[in-house]
């Protein structure tokens, strides 16, 4: 099987996914970045009646039509305590933001335009336009209206609104179920007291934190040893479990302790591809079993952060129903780089803003694929495509950002 390139294994990934249609119904404060399921109309109207934009005097127009007018105070109308009467000519009621506007009244003068005058009455010192400093009812939005449209990402602004119309919960799409499983019969979990021929298990936490980032529910199914009954085992957890995807960790290639793909075929899994044209992260296991995804990620630390990056994120956001998101931007090489071979190369650099805003990238000069400090430190990936010449500092480069710089 040949080297596939970055973007076609990408398009695979993507094309064959099928978003999940499952739906909840959620209390508002638990809808922050979740996607709504179906539209959502007002229950309510907003504003429920014409009141007040400003603290100042409810007025009819004709009576301050002209500077200077005198007029008596009758009553006051604050928010939650309205004004029962009606406002006469020569009359005017003390209003305060949010209150309901007086019958009568068309027009709001405010405070710091008026003079106050013996005998509760004020003299205008301003002549607005008529309906000034009024909220109309239903301006907003009136019971009916949808407001909220199917697709959207709820943020702070639209679970406000939302809140506004009335609704205490709402409508949206189930997070997609992402099941993890680490192979290897070297692994311990971390917090562990490694032996001699033994090491940490640490990918399955950054790669649940990005599918976690995107929209996923996790359900870590732990380590499996190099083992085809352990691995079919967790295997069928993950179908039980009815998950979404199944990502693996490390044991993906053919090698003779490599089981992974092996199993996963014996167990139903139709294979797509497991090899791209990447450094690093070659070995990408994709495939399909009984609905559920299936990626194979290397068990390298960076490898399998920057495949989870380029393949998993993309993938999780589309069965969270998020819209795509992009992470690639521009930058200057601080340091020359070496002409590239046939795989497309991340090199991890550090970012740093330039006083202009625009960003210089100073490429680290080791990019060892276990060296999983150097990634931690890195604010960005320069985005290195097959075949590219020698690229000199100064030069323009694309990188996949993976933080702000500090």
């Amino acid at each position: 099987m040949s080297l596939l390139s970055v973007e076609e294994a990408l398009l695979r990934v993507i094309t064959k996914a099928r978003s999940p249609q499952r739906t909840e119904r959620l209390p508002l404060h638990d809808c922050l970045g979740r996607v709504l399921a179906e539209n959502v109309a007002a229950r309510v109207t907003h504003p429920a009646f014409d009141n007040s934009a400003m603290d100042g005097y409810a007025v009819r127009y004709e009576d301050i039509a002209e500077i200077g007018a005198e007029l008596t105070v009758v009553g006051q109308s604050a928010a939650g305590r309205g004004f029962r009467g009606e406002v006469g000519r020569g009359e005017t009621v003390r209003i305060f933001t949010g209150a309901p506007l007086p019958v009568g009244a068309d027009t709001v003068i405010i405070q710091e335009d008026t003079e106050k005058l013996p005998d509760d009455r004020i003299r205008t010192l301003f002549a607005p336009a008529k309906g000034r400093h009024i909220r109309l009812k239903g301006q907003d939005f009136a019971e009916g209206d949808v407001a909220l449209a199917a697709g959207q990402v709820l943020d702070a602004g639209r679970l406000t609104l939302a809140a506004g119309m009335n609704h205490e919960s709402l409508p949206v799409f189930a997070r997609p179920k992402i099941a993890i499983i680490a192979t290897g019969d070297e692994l311990l979990p971390a917090g562990s007291s490694p032996g001699p021929d033994q090491i940490i298990a640490s990918n399955s936490f950054g790669v649940a934190a990005i599918a976690r980032e995107n929209g996923a529910e996790i359900l870590d199914l732990g380590i499996v040893p190099d083992d085809r009954a352990a691995i079919a085992a967790a295997v069928a957890e993950a179908k039980f479990a009815k998950a979404d995807v199944l990502v693996t960790l490390g044991g993906a290639s053919v090698g003779d302790h490599d089981l992974v793909q092996s199993t996963l075929i014996s167990c139903g899994m139709t294979l797509d591809f497991w090899r791209i044209a990447m450094r690093p992260g070659k070995p990408l296991m994709v495939g399909e079993l009984t609905g559920m995804s299936v990626l194979g990620l290397p068990g390298n630390p960076v490898s399998s952060l920057v495949c989870a990056l380029l393949f998993l994120e993309p993938l999780t956001r589309k069965l969270a129903h998020l819209p795509p998101r992009s992470r690639l931007t521009t930058a200057r090489l601080a340091a020359p780089l070496p002409a590239n071979d046939r795989r497309q190369d991340y090199v991890r650099a550090r970012l740093t803003a330039e006083p202009d805003g625009s960003l210089l990238a100073h490429p680290f000069s080791r990019q060892d694929s276990s060296m999983v400090s150097i990634f931690a430190q890195s604010e960005g990936l320069i985005v290195r495509p097959p075949h590219a010449p020698e690229a000199l500092s100064g030069e323009t480069c694309t990188v996949l950002k993976l933080r702000d710089p500090a």
